[in-house]
This record gives C-alpha cells, structure tokens and sequence, in this order.
C-alpha cells in the first residue's frame, strides 16, 4: 500500500503531524488533555507511552503525564484521541514537571504508570 493511501486508510501515522498536538477526551466527550510526545522504545519499536498534559481540565499548569500508548483509541471521525479515564483517576495520576522528566528506562516506573491506568503492559503481551 502507498504511503499517502496507508495513511487515509489510519493504517500509517506520522506522529509530528497527526498524533503530537492531538486533543485527548474522555468517554463521556469531555476536552481531558493533549498530547505532546510520543515515546518509542527503540529496541523493540514499540510505542511505549505518549506524554500528555491535562492542563486546563484539572488546572495543573505546566505538569506532564505519561500514559500508555494502549490507554489511548484514535477516533477518526472526531479526529481526537479518546482515553477512558473520569476526573479523579487524572487528579491523582502520577506526572512531572516539563523541565524534570523521570527516567523511563526504569521498568519499575513503567510497571507502575502501566498498572495506575490499567493497562496491559506491552513486553507482556
């Protein structure tokens, strides 16, 4: 398949372009975030999380989050990406400041941020 048909098909995305910058909403359609980066583990390929900011829906300023890639569903007709996640679960999710970023590489961490959000961790499956 070419590149610009994978593309319209939602088989290929390029992320600078249509992923960073995306808005997030939860299921009830609520504005919860977007996103800033996404983060690729670079033995396996795989994309591990993506970093997010809730800003104006919880008021927390310039703090990050790291979701996990499989938390997130693109919704093509909205063309937003929809996360499954109500108002305390991101109040109280573990984030870091934009200057400060935590050490990812530590599978521990990601375990965690993995189990906060309930999610199936990806060297798992």
């Amino acid at each position: 398949m070419e590149p610009k048909k994978a593309r319209e098909a939602g088989a290929i995305v390029r992320v600078t372009e249509d992923v960073v910058g995306k808005k997030v909403v939860n299921l009830e359609g609520e504005d919860i975030g977007e996103i800033h980066e996404v983060m690729i583990e670079s033995i396996t390929g795989s994309v591990t999380y993506a970093v997010m900011s809730f800003g104006g829906f919880l008021g927390v300023g310039d703090k990050l989050f790291a979701v996990p890639w499989v938390s997130l569903r693109y919704d093509r007709n909205g063309d937003v990406f929809v996360m499954k996640a109500d108002r305390d679960l991101l109040k109280n999710a573990p984030g870091f400041d934009k200057d400060n970023w935590p050490d990812m590489s530590d599978p521990t961490r990601l375990s965690e941020i993995y189990k906060y959000y309930g999610s199936e961790p990806y060297w798992i499956r």
